[in-house]
């Protein structure tokens, strides 16, 4: 089979849980049947593999086009790069896009090449109404090209029931055309390894435990929320906080000053990463956690919490999305429930509650060290038995093969 696969995303540009998953579904499906497929990848960036089953070429934007409003030049970019994918993504037997970034293209290269459109739901923008301070009036044409994506796509593949739900609530998708398969996981990088000098290198104390946090400092992620939290936490823990890439510069600040905030109100030693650490450093700060929080308040899945529970580390997390399809409360973790002020406008309807929620799910597990070690060897287990990302593939290909049979009728 010849697959296309059309990305905003691929390493080394990867910044979110779309880009993971595209990298690791990739080299997996090109993997296959001992390489017989043939995985034609287009991103934006400066990419260029070639191997018998893996082909991948990134797409700069072929002009600049003049904004008014400068939060519009990513989506003139974007189109522009979905109209170059579109005119070099040929000779395929199916097109697979991921993200609304790749969306526009994807639907072309359907209809120009009569062949069968797959999404993956990695997250909705109805979902994401503070993308309007990315990209301002942008936003209501982002949402545009994804509505009309799922209207026209052959089959939708959601990394999570609650995702199936959503993309059938919101765009009205056939459930017949929808696949839930979830992300999966590196089983051998993402374990448990070691490493003092990573701690060392950023001023983490090993003689006392932390709390980690990793990811994008956007309003997806809940991360001032748990900076607000922080006061609520016993005191004795390490709070490290691996977060850089603010979403805009007024985040940027909020983040500055809920830190600086939280060091005042508490004696707690704050440490704050911030860049985007390589994965063998990552994986050394899950591996030392005592525990990992995710308090994201929009997650269509979470790979984030897998690589820490990969890695023998329990998780408090936030009961929202596909998270729960991930942790298992009071088994590999705890989660925590923030009442949303609406099904599309999801931030906490109390902000300072779901805050002292997550500080105590946190003071629970740092008070009882056994249950801590019981989660982690579980956390470990559940990964190995249900998110190997070589089955994630195959039932990915399984469902190209059933779509491309279905056209056959």
């Amino acid at each position: 089979m010849r697959i296309g696969i059309l990305t905003n995303e691929y390493p080394p540009n990867v910044y979110g849980g779309a880009g993971v998953h595209v990298e690791y579904l990739t080299r997996e499906l090109a993997a296959l049947d001992e390489g017989r497929h043939l995985v034609r990848v287009l991103s934006f960036g400066q990419q260029a593999e070639r191997s018998p089953s893996l082909v991948v070429d990134g797409v700069q934007p072929p002009v600049k086009i003049a904004a008014q409003d400068p939060r519009h030049g990513k989506l003139f970019d974007t189109l522009t790069q979905n109209l170059v994918m579109s005119g070099m993504a040929t000779g395929l037997d199916i097109v697979h896009c991921h993200t609304w970034y790749s969306h526009f293209a994807g639907c072309l290269v359907k209809y120009l090449q009569d062949i069968p459109l797959v999404l993956t739901t990695h997250s909705l923008e109805p979902h994401r109404p503070w993308k309007v301070e990315q990209l301002g009036t942008a936003y209501h044409a982002s949402s545009w090209i994804e509505r009309t994506a799922y209207q026209n796509a052959d089959g939708v593949v959601a990394v999570s029931v609650a995702m199936k739900n959503d993309v059938q609530s919101i765009y009205h998708v056939d459930p017949a055309r929808v696949r839930v398969i979830h992300n999966g996981i590196d089983l051998q990088q993402y374990r448990p390894r070691p490493d003092p000098s990573v701690l060392a290198q950023y001023g983490i104390k090993g003689d006392a435990p932390f709390v980690l946090f990793v990811g994008r400092i956007t309003r997806q992620k809940g991360i001032i929320h748990l900076v607000n939290a922080i006061r609520h936490i016993r005191p004795g823990v390490q709070i490290v906080l691996c977060a850089g890439a603010p979403d805009t510069p007024e985040i940027a600040v909020e983040m500055t000053q809920a830190v600086e905030r939280a060091r005042a109100r508490s004696q707690h030693d704050i440490v704050w990463i911030q860049e985007m650490l390589p994965k063998d450093k990552v994986i050394a700060l899950y591996t030392h956690a005592a525990i990992f929080v995710c308090p994201s308040v929009y997650e269509p899945f979470g790979i984030i919490n897998l690589e820490a529970m990969a890695c023998e580390t329990p998780v408090v997390a936030s009961s929202v999305g596909g998270i729960p399809e991930v942790v298992e409360h009071g088994e590999t973790g705890l989660l925590v429930a923030p009442e949303a002020i609406s099904a599309t406008d999801v931030e906490p309807r109390n902000p300072e509650q779901f805050s002292r929620d997550l500080a105590t799910a946190v003071n629970v597990l740092l008070d009882d060290p056994p249950l801590r070690a019981s989660m982690a060897e579980k956390a470990r287990m559940r990964v190995e038995r249900k998110f190997s990302w070589t089955s994630i593939a195959r039932q990915t290909l399984e469902f190209y093969q059933e779509l491309l049979r279905g056209r056959l009728k």
